[in-house]
């Protein structure tokens, strides 16, 4: 896609005033396109055309609805070869987990929240003999979308999907480092025959860009993003004098806590993915690692040897484990946290550089360190990339005390055997998602969400239905 246009009321345009921005290969650094550089005038125009086809759309039935979102389902699945590869080509993660992972995800996230619109029902009150009251789920407006360069396709499609079922049009503004496959979807819901103005995508930047000027935008009704915690301050800054409705998942610093009764194979394999799944440039990766002492040598053992074994390489290769980072700058943020841990005292036991036998892109080898503690930067803050921590701790006080000790709270993880510690621990840990003996394993009806300054809100099931609907009462005096 050597040309990105904003997709504005059913058409691809440039810019009003022509800029443009390059977009990177980050795997080989080179230039692959041009990205039309949105502003206050693609904003205004897209929110222009998104009220006006509100209008329409907030009044087809849910079945008619559904009906597109399944053709659009249908359609990213047609185009899987095509999506993975503008995914793989854009973020530099492996092409087989954009295969197997992102656009099988995309697809499922329409298709689910197609059939779920379609059985959602309100309460209702009778006050005996006096009246009876009924509750009305209506379409909020105009949503604008932010969505991050990790997973783009896959986390846009989870904003995009209960935001088209429930009735509302939507601004897309997807990062600027990862453009194409949004512009693919834009396309692929016209085909699908989204009307025009339903779905409209401007790309840009944030901070007086466009990012800044869709999320203060007084026509715009919801802002749901996915991104970092600073992002979500500036965020809620801009949306503030007009009152805008906001869901924000945003980073985390994830505790995964192992128990010496754990079934220790499945705790390691499952800890390898969950450190450094895709670059580990996914906000629920565990990567705080917290081993009760007597399996502390062993795991760490363990951990090592299998980090050594990943391949670090080219993308498309069908046997590389680990791609690139996003950038060159993300990927020397990653290296100064790791720089910074060993100042302070870590011991880096793999990794924690680029791949010698790799001489371009932004490659970074899976990195676990130790001997760091609760007062360490790393410790403390979202690196999002291939590095993690191992830490001892001796009783399940301790442990809990520092998986809560931190600003984050996105999810947890914890390893054992023994039903009614995990139920015990589960229950005092801070996390909006936690998962005993697995991870990753989602069921979308559930609600998925941060504590603390991991997000606001929930989203999932019927609690994405309650972020983009409002309900009014209706009391019928009898």
């Amino acid at each position: 896609m050597e040309r990105v246009l904003h997709f504005i009321d059913g058409a691809f345009v440039p810019s009003e005033d022509g800029r443009t921005f390059d977009n990177l290969n980050p795997a080989t650094g080179e230039r692959i396109g041009t990205v039309a550089e949105g502003g206050r005038a693609e904003i205004d125009k897209a929110v222009r055309a998104a009220r006006r086809a509100f209008r329409t759309w907030s009044r087809t039935t849910a079945q008619e609805r559904a009906a597109i979102l399944h053709r659009i389902a249908n359609l990213i699945e047609e185009n899987l070869e095509e999506l993975a590869l503008l995914e793989t080509t854009d973020t530099g993660k492996p092409l087989s987990l954009a295969k197997s992972l992102d656009i099988p995800r995309s697809a499922y996230n329409f298709r689910f929240f197609a059939d779920f619109v379609k059985g959602l029902s309100t309460e209702t009150f009778e006050m005996e003999g006096v009246a009876l009251n009924y509750a009305l789920r209506r379409p909020v407006g105009v949503a604008g979308l932010i969505s991050p360069w990790n997973l783009p396709l896959f986390l846009l499609t989870w904003k995009v999907a209960p935001c088209l079922a429930a009735g509302n049009t939507c601004v897309i503004k997807p990062a600027e480092l990862t453009p194409t496959t949004a512009t693919k979807l834009a396309e692929i819901c016209k085909q699908a025959g989204v009307p025009d103005g339903v779905v409209n995508v401007v790309h840009g930047f944030g901070p007086d860009a466009a990012g800044q000027f869709l999320t203060e935008h007084e026509d715009v009704d919801l802002i749901s993003l996915t991104g970092e915690t600073t992002t979500g301050k500036a965020v809620m800054r801009s949306a503030a004098s007009t009152l805008k409705r906001l869901s924000f998942e945003l980073g985390g610093k994830n505790p995964n806590i192992v128990f010496a009764d754990c079934d220790f194979e499945d705790a390691i394999a499952t800890t390898v993915r969950s450190s450094f799944v895709n670059q580990g440039e996914v906000c629920l990766c565990g990567s705080r690692i917290y081993v009760e002492r007597p399996l502390y040598d062993r795991f760490v053992e363990a951990l090592v040897d299998r980090a050594r074994k990943l391949r670090v390489g080219d993308p498309l290769d069908p046997q590389t484990d680990v791609g690139s980072l996003i950038s060159e700058e993300h990927l020397e943020r990653v290296h100064g946290f790791v720089r910074r841990a060993v100042e302070q005292g870590g011991r880096v036991l793999v990794g924690g550089k680029r791949p010698e036998h790799l001489k371009r892109g932004a490659f970074y080898e899976p990195t676990v360190i130790v001997d760091v503690d609760e007062t360490c930067e790393i410790t403390r803050q979202e690196v999002f990339g291939p590095v993690v921590t191992v830490q001892p701790f001796d009783t399940e006080e301790e442990v809990i005390r520092l998986a809560n000790d931190t600003h984050y709270g996105l999810s947890a993880t914890l390893w054992t055997s023994n039903l009614k510690r995990a139920h015990r621990v589960a229950g005092e840990l801070e996390a909006g998602v936690i998962w005993v003996n697995t991870w990753f394993l989602r069921d979308l009806r559930t609600p998925f969400g941060g504590m603390k300054q991991s997000g606001i809100g929930r989203e999932g099931g019927v609690h994405s239905f309650e972020f983009f609907t409002e309900l009014k009462n209706v009391c019928i005096k009898l």
